[in-house]
């Protein structure tokens, strides 16, 4: 399978970076150093360079260094022997750019699954714990990275969501209704709708397996697990009914039907993961779901996707860290990005791998 990897990295006022330079292994990068040292941002940077965002916060702004006025960084991959330079800067005030090769974008979406990406960060037990927009997130930003109709559909039904939202507030504030205008905004919302739920039950439908697979090998197969999507548009009718539920969306001056509120249900032995699993399964989960991402974007992007592993020794026991390193002795991933707050643990934990393995120790 090709592979591609990150070789030389420049970051210039990203959050504690005022100005440093990385060349990295194509295997194993183990980044290590004390906290607050900044262990965590640089893989947000790579993070950047491939989703054009951050993985930790919402606000772009978050990621300039303090009382900086910009901040950019450059990255460059190699896929097969050809090199790509992806540049990514932002302004305060200015729209954010992405360049290949010193060309911008038209469009940043048609960056995205270009160089695949799979963070597995301590965050990733809000999957299991938090709210449905949690896993809805997930399961999005995994499709995203794999099908850019699926991502185009999404931002479309976005767009029109978030319009059709702000005429509700409208008609509330001046006391004033328009249905034909609702129509309007429905005959585009609704197609899409069905498009974006068919995606997402073929996508469950291959990602399960291997959800499965992995729990199965982390968790040595003691218990059965499941991901159950619900969904509105199942029902029947759902155009009408969807009609029906207009006078609810007025009253509440937003819409409360469609795929913006589906969810992926986690299950073990038929109970809530959430509820009923323990800190130990919960984990393996976690780390299933990622696993089984790492796989899917292999399959369908034809390599192997970056792997970057935020804080994970202090996260996962003795046994499932033996696991997650035998993959990587199995070079069933490519490039892997490691942090980790004690150097010597690391040292230890590697040290027999079969692999290139290569520290990067960061000081404050």
């Amino acid at each position: 399978m090709p592979q591609f990897h990150l070789e030389k990295f420049h970051l210039t006022f990203f959050k504690n970076y005022e100005d440093a330079h990385f060349t990295f292994g194509k295997s194993l990068n183990c980044i290590v150093g004390e906290n607050g040292c900044g262990k965590t941002n640089l893989l947000d940077a790579i993070y950047w360079l491939g989703l054009t965002k951050s993985a930790f916060h919402t606000q772009d702004t978050y990621s300039i260094q303090h009382e900086a006025d910009f901040m950019m960084l450059d990255g460059w991959f190699w896929k097969d022997t050809k090199p790509t330079q992806i540049t990514c800067s932002l302004q305060r005030g200015q729209r954010k750019t992405v360049m290949s090769d010193k060309k911008a974008y038209e469009r940043l979406s048609e960056h995205i699954g270009l160089f695949p990406m799979v963070l597995i960060s301590p965050n990733d037990a809000d999957l299991v714990r938090e709210g449905s927009e949690e896993r809805r997130r997930f399961v999005d930003g995994v499709l995203s990275q794999l099908d850019q109709h699926y991502l185009q559909n999404l931002l479309q039904y976005n767009k029109i969501l978030t319009q059709r939202n702000t005429v509700l507030k409208i008609f509330a504030e001046r006391n004033y209704l328009d249905h034909d205008l609702l129509d309007t905004y429905d005959e585009v919302l609704l197609p899409l709708a069905n498009l974006i739920f068919d995606r997402r039950t073929q996508f469950l439908a291959q990602f399960e397996p291997l959800v499965k697979h992995y729990y199965a090998f982390l968790g040595d197969d003691r218990e059965q697990i499941q991901i159950q999507y619900v969904s509105e548009i199942e029902k029947l009718n759902f155009r009408e009914i969807f009609r029906q539920y207009r006078t609810g969306d007025i009253n509440a001056h937003r819409t409360l039907m469609g795929i913006h509120k589906d969810e992926f249900v986690f299950e073990m032995d038929g109970q809530l993961i959430r509820k009923f699993g323990s800190q130990g399964q919960q984990k393996s989960f976690v780390m299933a779901l990622r696993l089984a991402q790492f796989d899917l974007l292999s399959v369908e992007k034809e390599m192997k996707p970056l792997l970057l592993l935020d804080d994970i020794f202090d996260k996962l026991d003795d046994r499932r860290i033996q696991k997650l390193l035998q993959l990587v002795e199995n070079e069933t991933f490519g490039q892997v990005f490691l942090t980790d707050a004690r150097p010597e643990r690391t040292q230890s934990l590697t040290q027999h791998l079969q692999t290139e393995v290569k520290f990067f120790d960061l000081v404050k």
